[in-house]
């Protein structure tokens, strides 16, 4: 039943291993996220029984109708999907990891849940590289700020930051867009705040991770690739 994913997720374990190493890198500092929206259960636990260790769900709903039927012992559960103010006491606590910090608003939050749970709760910040007016994050020019308000909560840990690249079809654009995004990644990550420890670059997705791993992403968000073209819900 499944066995086009079994095809899938050799070949992108190939297909990352070589862009690593093309660029210079060991293939072992890049994740494989599996990326789950739309997906059934069926299926995520079919690729969990493989070794995918890190999923991803774009909509906290749909994650609270799937998470008590999936086989999590040992995985690792990210939210990477915009996330609204009056759905953050459903997600936390209950992920690892929250990528889709695109505001102070949404940080103070998320912050001020984690409290009450007694937890520290693990974020990145979602940063718009292409400045669209259609998707959510900061800018380049505002992020710097951003960080500075973020890192006085104390309830959130900074692991690090996200992007969602434009779509342009063009791998030299793709790759000025992720490069511009490493270069604050490395500026950040040396200035050593307390709560910002800058460990994760999450870009790059079915159609672009090979420019992203080139330009030095830490982690790849996968849905396409792996399972299929997904259906719509």
């Amino acid at each position: 039943m499944f066995e086009h994913i079994d095809e899938n997720y050799a070949r992108l374990r190939a297909q990352i291993a070589e862009a690593a190493v093309a660029a210079g890198r060991d293939p072992t500092s890049v994740r494989l996220m599996a990326v789950t929206k739309t997906q059934s259960v069926a299926a995520i636990n079919h690729v969990l029984a493989l070794g995918v260790d890190l999923i991803g769900e774009n909509r906290v709903q749909e994650w609270l109708e799937k998470r008590d039927a999936l086989q999590l012992d040992g995985v690792e559960v990210h939210l990477i999907g915009h996330l609204q103010s009056n759905k953050v006491r459903l997600i936390v606590p209950g992920v690892q990891c929250i990528q889709s910090v695109d505001s102070v608003r949404i940080a103070q939050e998320i912050s001020r849940r984690a409290a009450n749970a007694g937890i520290v709760q693990d974020v990145l910040c979602e940063v718009n590289i292409g400045q669209e007016e259609s998707k959510f994050g900061f800018t380049l020019s505002s992020l710097e700020e951003g960080l500075a308000d973020i890192a006085r909560l104390p309830h959130l840990r900074v692991q690090g930051l996200m992007t969602v690249a434009p779509y342009t079809g063009n791998a030299a654009e793709n790759r000025a867009n992720f490069d511009a995004l490493h270069t604050l990644y490395q500026k950040f990550r040396a200035q050593e705040r307390d709560n910002i420890q800058m460990r994760v670059l999450s870009m790059g997705m079915s159609d672009d991770f090979r420019e992203a791993i080139a330009a030095g992403s830490t982690l790849v968000r996968v849905g396409s690739a792996l399972f299929g073209q997904r259906s719509v819900r």
